[in-house]
This record gives C-alpha cells, structure tokens and sequence, in this order.
C-alpha cells in the first residue's frame, strides 16, 4: 500500500524561468489573463532549463498554461478571502477563489503564445542572480497578468479540446467582468503622438482602464487622481460619472513619459 503522505511533508521548486511584462508594479494588472489583450510579456527561460530540445514542438501552440508564484504576496495566508467581484465586502474560501493570498502561493494563468526566440535571450537583468549573458529561449506572449519578475515554474501547452467547458458553472463569476468607456484628454492623445508604439499603448491604457483597477474600497471616491505604471509611462486617470446616464467612466488625465 501506498503511504499517505505526511502533512508536514514539502517539495523544493526552482524557477524554469522570469517574467519581463509591461506591469512594472502590482496595481492595474488584470485580475485574470486575457482581460488585457494588448499585454505584451516575454518568458526568459533560465538555465538549465533554457536549453532549445525543452522546448521543441511549442510553436504549434497557440496558448499556454503558466504555473508562476505570486512573489509579491504575503507568505501568510488565511482560510477566508474577500474577492474583487463580490465588492470586496463577502468572504469566500481560499480555495474557491483566485486570490493571490494562497497557502504556497502558486497561480496559473492562461497566455497566446506568439513566438519562440532560441538564440537571442538574455537571463542576466530579471532577477535571476546570474550577472552572465547567454544565448537562450525568449517565448513572447500576449493576454498576460502577470508582473515583470515573476518567477515560473512550468509551462504546458493548452488543450481546447480538453480544457474548453463553455457549459461549466462559474460561481459567483458568470460572467467577464464590465467594461468601463475610456477617454483620453488633448494632453495625452498628445504625449502618445510621440511614440513608435502608440497604437499598442494606447489599446493597452484603454484596456486595463476598462476594467477599473482601483480596489474594491475605494469604488465611489471619484474625485481622485490615480496613477498606473504601464510599460515606461504613468498614467494618471480619473473615474467619473455622466449626470446623464449615471455610468461611471474613465478619463485619462495625462501620459507622463518621465526618463
């Protein structure tokens, strides 16, 4: 027979690689993959893991699934969470929830595979505490939640047939999250004139706007100014109601390149 595991019994894990994204920081990630299509992120294979043979045959993947640690979250954790789409008010199980407050931390999130670069990565600037340059394996992806540094630690690819359950129940999440309209001021339509990569920027500042990344404690407190890392730029925003309609939107109020 078989022994049952231990309780007490634990399993030592190394990062396969790091995450570089277009969220430097925590707030105004999506709050699950896919939300924020214009995200762009890479995944910098570290070694020995970097070596081409692992990831051989990948390209004929659209999607992948990535097991990661939520890094920046605390290592303590509690049998009750208060999740976003339930106001931030009611409590839920740990476990019958997505939050970032898990017992080993671990997250899995759903990203489009849109490339596979062998030859030209570079795991000497992401924290991997390695100071070398190397050849190596960059897979580029998009629809990613994830913050620049998060260490993963596996990738398989994603099975539509076997994963897509469009009859599956969601809970207390039915349905995706509402979106916000989005407008942009005369001074920040005019600092993204001046990048190369103001379309994609743009799209990405609408899309995670959309989605009101402000905590749910905070939902009603209009009048204040927000900022946002997104890629290189702050985005200073602010949420307002139309006496109309009564809807809430979103107004960004400046693009601040800095250095």
């Amino acid at each position: 027979m078989t022994r049952p595991l231990h309780p007490m019994e634990s399993y030592s894990m190394q990062p396969i690689g790091y995450i570089e994204s277009d969220f430097p920081d925590k707030f105004g990630v999506p709050r699950q993959p896919g939300l924020a299509a214009a995200a762009r992120a890479s995944l910098i294979l570290v070694p020995p893991y970097d070596d081409p043979l692992a990831v051989r045959g990948l390209e004929a993947f659209s999607h992948l699934w990535l097991t990661f640690v939520f890094h920046h979250s605390p290592t303590r954790w509690t049998p009750l969470v208060r999740p976003p789409r339930l106001g931030g008010n009611a409590k839920v199980g740990v476990f019958a929830s997505r939050s970032t407050h898990r017992p080993n931390r671990l997250g899995q999130s759903l990203v489009k595979l849109c490339g596979v670069d062998i030859g030209g990565g570079d795991t000497g600037g992401i924290h991997t505490g390695r100071s070398d340059k190397r050849a190596g394996v960059r897979l580029a992806l998009t629809g990613c939640d994830l913050i620049s540094g998060t260490p993963v630690l596996d990738i398989k690819p994603y099975l539509p047939w076997a994963e897509a359950l469009p009859d599956a129940r969601a809970g207390y999440a039915p349905d995706p999250p509402p979106q916000l309209a989005v407008r942009f001021s005369a001074a920040a339509e005019a600092t993204l004139a001046t990048r190369e990569d103001a379309a994609s920027l743009r799209e990405l500042i609408r899309q995670v706007l959309a989605q009101d990344p402000r905590p749910a404690y905070r939902k009603g407190a209009e009048e204040r100014l927000y900022g946002v890392r997104l890629r290189d730029v702050d985005v200073r925003f602010q949420v307002e109601s139309t006496a109309l309609t009564g809807r809430s939107g979103i107004h960004v109020i400046e693009i601040d390149i800095g250095n």
